[in-house]
């Protein structure tokens, strides 16, 4: 009985010790689900993605708020007191200057007065009539308002601390709520002489470029101004960067199998895309994911390629 106790110990232990070999010969695969394996040697692999260094194009812009006015507008009054008795025009109608929108009789108890017509001034869309046959009207008060419909532009208020970045003749970009999929091109065409002192605002107004026959007076305008252009600068997805102990770094690939840590010097940042100052190559490859817990001279594997930055800079 000793000896077949013996014996059964011997076995468990030769057992054991097989055991232990085979599970040191294995490569160990993604054993805390962080991205990172184990070689045969035991050295940590970071899986990783990468993207490119661009040089190109990068702009910086006001985003702002306006709405969307007739370039051109004209209150129409009556010549003489009195009631409204034809109307010959509703809203939206186009008229031509001259045009006879209504007669006001201006006649009172015991006097007979010939009609007063009410004419157009200027060829355009009858966009406001306040009033309505009967109606008592005068010299004072405006009876329609005709605008000229086919030149439309955009109109909003810069804050002061933005005036000196305003110039006539800068590029926008316009979105409405009504088509909410599409752009519209525009152009700063006046800049008010004076800002308002109760609002500390300067009027400024932008005419459409191109086509825009969708396009209301009325309308609520989203307005991207483009306040400078940067060409031939360094600018990659702002998601590369790493802040480590008040530095800033940057991942690049060697080799397609290591990292260098490389210190970088930044501009400006624009809906995630940073310039690069100092410190990166145009077409370096960079780790844009998975550099958490990378160091200088860590082994990587790239598991996909990013797509890089456009060369030139797109406004949506």
């Amino acid at each position: 009985m000793k000896n077949t106790l013996i014996i059964i110990i011997v076995l468990l232990s030769i057992f054991a010790v097989l055991g232990c070999s085979r599970t040191m010969g294995k490569k160990e695969e993604n054993p805390d689900k962080s991205g990172v394996t184990f070689g045969e040697d035991m050295t940590t692999i970071f899986a990783i993605n990468t993207t490119k260094v661009i040089k190109g194009q990068l702009l910086n812009y006001l985003e702002i708020n306006g709405d969307v006015i007739t370039e051109s507008k004209v209150d129409v009054y009556a010549e003489a007191m009195g009631k409204l008795t034809s109307l010959n025009v509703s809203i939206g109608d186009r008229i031509e200057k001259d045009a006879i929108i209504g007669e006001v009789d201006p006649s009172r108890p015991g006097m007979k007065y010939a009609k007063s017509p009410i004419k157009s001034p200027i060829t355009g869309t009858v966009t406001s009539l306040p009033v309505y046959i009967g109606s008592t009207v005068s010299p004072s008060v405006p009876v329609a308002t005709i605008s000229k419909m086919d030149s439309l532009r955009i109109r909003t208020y810069v804050a002061e601390r933005f005036i000196s970045k305003m110039k006539v003749g800068i590029d926008a970009i316009i979105r409405l709520e009504a088509f909410p999929e599409e752009s519209f091109s525009a152009t700063v065409s006046e800049l008010s002489p004076v800002v308002d002192p109760l609002t500390r605002t300067m009027e400024v107004n932008l005419d459409f470029k191109g086509q825009y026959d969708k396009v209301k007076a009325g309308m609520f305008a989203e307005i991207k101004i483009i306040t400078e252009r940067k060409n031939g600068i360094l600018k990659i997805p702002a998601d590369c960067l790493v802040k480590r102990y008040g530095g800033y770094f940057v991942f690049v690939v060697k080799d397609n199998a290591t990292v260098e840590k490389r210190a970088v010097t930044t501009g400006i940042l624009i809906d995630n895309k940073l310039e690069i100052l100092k410190g990166l190559k145009a077409g370096e490859e960079i780790v844009i994911r998975g550099q958490t817990l990378l160091e200088d001279n860590a082994k990587v594997k790239v598991i996909e390629r990013i797509e890089p930055l456009h060369v030139e800079d797109i406004i949506r």
